[in-house]
């Protein structure tokens, strides 16, 4: 297949203008990390942005940086580590999960609202997104949004682009909120809860006035991949606090006495706390080098378990919990049991259950996105028809 990389906005919108002219599809990409992720349709070429890089401005003192989309995310973690700020929402990199290579770039991760562990405190990654520039389907430069949060113009239209997939257009900058990075991190380790304690014990640390940054519930068939298994031996409930060296002590010391009437209680220092979050974000036990399907399911903290309980009595699955409990990662033993899932997703309430990894043949008979209610169908046709009315962008990517 053939792979365009424009230098310029105007390379790329002509690139598109000659495609949609010609009503052929293209596969946009940014560092092609989540190759194979969605429903396979046939693309003439590759549209790829890896070539429009570099940081556009950044100002630390204003906590917002401008970038081109194609810019590598290592590259924004290096300067916002220099001002002491960070991406709140934490990117996951899908390369260990999906047996990729390539560089992640910063425009993939807001076309696919990459979030991580904080998300559930701090927001998604569209929720940092004050602007993007892009090229529409007609090969049409739009800019939308502003460098601050009070110039709502497009503000919308911002909001739209993150998350669609490279469906709706071609990401060639963004703009982006980047608050202070925490000085220091310390996590508390809960040992022996099962899935149903551990969910409520989290959703009454989520009570306290400790601010917590993460938590997540390992059971034991996944704790003992994390830290190289230096984690304490059985489940591993575990909750992160995050802030200034004197406020961490105190705070973690107050959560410890808080959970010891649970169960036996671990500290980890900043190190290896950063780590162990690091793998809880990647997806470390499911990063094995098979295909075995994955999916990445959000529903209510307090169902989360529920959820996989009932899936264990029907198929063989295996999974552990992220944000509270409501972020669901799922690998299933066989088949992707897609029907299966969002039958009891739908029973328990409803969320949303994306399929990141399975063999060509079982993506060929399984919706990777969520299904959409027929009202939020319609909506989304119609904003496609606006955006790509020639149906060119990633067809096999729309929810």
């Amino acid at each position: 297949m053939r792979e365009f990389l424009p230098k310029t906005e105007n390379e790329a919108a002509a690139i598109i203008r000659d495609h949609a002219a010609r009503s052929a599809a293209l596969a946009v990409v940014g560092g092609n990390t989540r190759v194979g992720f969605g429903n396979a349709v046939a693309a003439e070429a590759t549209l790829c942005s890896r070539e429009l890089t570099g940081i556009v401005a950044y100002n630390p003192g204003e906590m917002v940086i401008t970038a081109r989309a194609g810019t590598p995310v290592a590259d924004i973690e290096a300067a916002l580590v220099q001002s002491g700020q960070m991406m709140a929402f934490e990117p996951m990199d899908h390369r260990p999960l999906l047996d990729t290579d390539g560089e992640p770039t910063i425009g993939g991760v807001f076309a696919a609202n990459v979030s991580g562990p904080r998300r559930f405190v701090s927001g998604a990654a569209r929720d940092s997104l004050l602007g993007v520039r892009f090229v529409n389907g007609k090969g049409e430069i739009v800019k939308a949004g502003g460098r601050v949060m009070k110039n709502v113009t497009g503000l919308d239209l911002v909001k739209l682009m993150a998350g669609s997939h490279g469906t709706l257009g071609l990401l060639t900058e963004v703009t982006f909120r980047v608050p202070p990075r925490p000085k220091t991190e310390e996590t508390i380790i809960v040992s022996g809860l099962n899935d149903a304690e551990a969910a409520n014990a989290m959703a009454a640390v989520m009570a306290l006035p400790l601010d917590v940054s993460g938590a997540a519930h390992l059971p034991l068939t996944v704790a003992w991949t994390f830290l190289d298994g230096q984690l304490p031996q059985g489940e591993a409930t575990v909750l992160r606090i995050e802030g200034l060296a004197g406020s961490v002590s105190v705070r973690a010391e107050k959560l410890a006495s808080a959970m010891r009437r649970l169960g036996p209680v671990t500290r980890l220092a900043e190190a290896e706390s950063h780590r162990l979050w690091r793998e809880i974000r990647d997806v470390k036990p499911y990063a094995d080098g098979t295909m075995r399907p994955i999916w990445r399911v959000s529903v209510a903290p307090s169902v989360g378990h529920q959820l996989v309980a009932a899936l264990r009595l029907e198929a063989g699955v295996d999974a552990y919990y992220d944000w509270q409990g409501g972020l669901v990662w799922m690998r299933m033993e066989a088949e992707p049991e897609g029907e299966l899932l969002r039958r009891y997703i739908h029973v328990l309430g409803g969320g949303h259950a994306t399929l990141l990894r399975a063999t060509p043949a079982a993506r060929a008979t399984t919706l990777s996105f969520q299904p959409q209610p027929e009202a939020v169908a319609l909506l989304s046709a119609r904003v496609k028809e606006k955006f790509d009315p020639m149906r060119i962008f990633n067809p096999g990517k729309m929810g």
